[in-house]
């Protein structure tokens, strides 16, 4: 079925795309699914950023039921002082009309990302969510990270998540603790900026693939990456919807791409704890 953007309802927002092109965004009702991202307040644009360290454990992936490996280290009081394995998460929206997009950034950092680590091809895995899955080719490489993206669309982005971090979280060893990182596009910051919150209830800002992702993960904590997409300069509803859904220009992709590095020092703060 045919997918067109629908008007944001909000000035400074980004809204979802609907599935028929004559209902306004206001008119669906909430049970519709859609694959955009935004429905802010004047309130969440006001809200300051945390910054790694401004919370004692935040961001810290508890541990699911389950049989688990014995920590190798636990019984070697000389290792060194551990990190803390990673499953970063980008959402966006699926399939060839949304590669590219402004409105995908995550997911064109987490493919930039695992090129710049030498990483596995992403392939689709079934248990852990049915996402993109990219590992280390080689052991011994930079961290203990798994690489995931959703292949559902932004507004249906939370089953998935909570599926691969259960899946995921079940191989850490017990008695230690990993951490769930979701990378996403955000509206407003400058193009390529790099952002990360740690501090748990802070508010989704309006982009729904958060909404999705908090609605399903009840008291799971994650951290936030979020790379900035800049906005256009009219406030026009229709006017932002087409900016972030448009496909990015080689300029845009290299300001995305290129804050790859950035990211990776901040994922290296996060495995920190």
């Amino acid at each position: 079925m045919e997918i067109t953007p629908a008007s944001p309802h909000e000035e400074g927002t980004h809204d979802a795309l609907v599935r028929a092109p004559s209902v306004r965004a206001s008119d669906v009702p909430s049970s519709k699914k859609r694959p955009g991202s935004r429905e802010s307040t004047p309130a969440a644009r006001e809200e300051e950023e945390d910054t790694i360290g401004s919370e004692i454990n935040g961001g810290v992936t508890r541990t699911l039921k389950g049989k688990r490996r014995k920590s190798a280290s636990s019984s070697s009081p000389m290792t060194a002082a551990r990190t803390l394995p990673l499953l970063i998460c980008s959402v966006g929206n699926p399939g060839s009309t949304y590669a590219n997009t402004l409105h995908s950034a995550g997911h064109t950092v987490v493919n930039r990302l695992a090129a710049h680590l030498g990483y596995t091809q992403p392939r689709k895995e079934r248990e852990l969510g049915n996402g993109l899955v990219a590992r280390p080719a080689i052991t011994g490489g930079t961290g203990d990270w798994t690489l995931w993206q959703s292949t559902s669309y932004m507004n249906e982005s939370g089953k998935g998540v909570r599926a691969a971090n259960a899946a995921w979280s079940r191989g850490i060893p017990i008695g230690e603790e990993g951490r769930l990182v979701v990378i996403y596009d955000e509206l407003e910051k400058p193009l390529g900026v790099v952002t990360v919150r740690t501090a748990q209830g802070a508010s989704a800002k309006g982009h729904n693939g958060l909404k999705s992702i908090m609605s399903v993960m009840n008291s799971t904590l994650f951290a936030r990456i979020g790379v900035g997409i800049g906005r256009p300069i009219s406030r026009d509803s229709g006017e932002v919807a087409r900016y972030v859904l448009r496909k990015m220009t080689p300029v845009e992709k290299e300001k995305i791409e290129g804050c790859v590095e950035d990211v990776v020092k901040k994922l290296k703060q996060l495995e920190r704890g």
